[in-house]
């Protein structure tokens, strides 16, 4: 199995193309449905796949947590993902999914891996309301594959928000609100319903005003209209919009596609542009800079963040002209 992902540092090349990679598996056939669905988890953040290893089950977890494992030394908690999913599957999992990402690793049980699929992220299309409403926000894209086939992306931070149970309102307690901050408007893309609350959560504390988008493609269509709207008011779009913070992976458009949109378009000279990632190995920052992005910060961090749009915000930007 190991040879599944054995080029995965040659696949951090296909960052900035608007294209993704994405592990497939399934979790068992739905006792409830007899469907056995097709899931996927985007490559950069699979570490490894391997045989389900011993597990130890430990106390006070949550249902989906079966237990730890033992992984060159660390300790890392396994999420029966069917369990968690809801998926009434009596197969056994034997396969495990090791993923890292933003600084934490966890094991996902399977009941098999399929194959590693390549996409454009316009072929991965935002869920319907139905869809997240049923997976309770869990699926972030969808495609299709022939034969009516469709695959589910998996939002693996809140998997990894929910089975934690982490508290994070500490995190926002020492953050000070923005001189003047409602005078500001962020406009920000992730299609991460856990990052977006967090996100909100940040700005909010800052008093700073924002606007929100699911993914590149509805951040870019709204800031096309905010340029159109400041050119007929012969102002500029600097005037009204403050920064621009984006996720990395999004479907339909990703943020290097959206920040190299936004850095080649003279009517949004002046708008910072942040990413803010879970994906924040050097090669995704320097990646970044390439496309003109100024600041990278890593997701879960409202500190960090905080402090980034601050400092950009009152260096960079005019406040918005009433």
């Amino acid at each position: 199995m190991s040879e599944l992902l054995k080029n995965i540092d040659a696949r951090t090349r296909l960052a900035g193309t608007n294209k993704l990679e994405i592990l497939l598996f399934t979790l068992g056939t739905d006792q409830k449905t007899g469907r056995r669905e097709t899931f996927g988890i985007n490559v950069f953040k699979v570490r490894e796949v391997m045989r389900t290893p011993a597990i130890t089950a430990a106390p006070e977890m949550p249902a989906s947590v079966v237990g730890m494992v033992s992984l060159r030394g660390a300790l890392v908690p396994v999420v029966d993902l069917a369990r968690y999913v809801g998926v009434g599957a009596d197969t056994p999992r034997d396969i495990m999914i090791v993923t890292e990402y933003n600084g934490h690793t966890q094991g996902f049980l399977v009941e098999a891996v399929d194959t590693i699929l390549r996409l454009d992220w316009s072929q991965m299309r935002v869920p319907p309301d139905m869809l997240t409403a049923n997976m309770g926000g869990l699926v972030t894209a969808v495609t299709e594959l022939p034969e009516n086939r469709l695959v589910m992306l998996l939002d693996v931070e809140k998997v990894l928000s929910e089975t934690t149970r982490y508290d994070d309102s500490h995190m926002f307690k020492d953050i000070a609100p923005i001189e003047d901050g409602g005078e500001h408007l962020v406009l920000f893309a992730d299609d991460s319903s856990v990052a977006r609350k967090q996100i909100c959560q940040t700005l909010d504390v800052l008093g700073v005003r924002y606007i929100s988008a699911v993914n590149g493609r509805r951040a870019w269509e709204e800031l096309k209209l905010m340029a159109a709207q400041a050119e007929a008011a012969g102002r500029k779009v600097s005037d009204t919009l403050s920064l621009v913070l984006t996720d990395v992976e999004m479907p339909e458009m990703d943020g290097y596609i959206l920040t190299r949109s936004i850095k080649a378009d003279p009517r949004f000279e002046g708008v910072p542009v942040v990413m803010h990632s879970s994906l924040s190995g050097m090669s995704n920052q320097q990646l970044g800079k390439s496309v003109g992005v100024d600041e990278y910060v890593p997701k879960f961090e409202p500190q960090r963040l905080s402090q980034t749009l601050r400092r950009l915000i009152s260096r960079n930007v005019a406040p918005v002209r009433k």
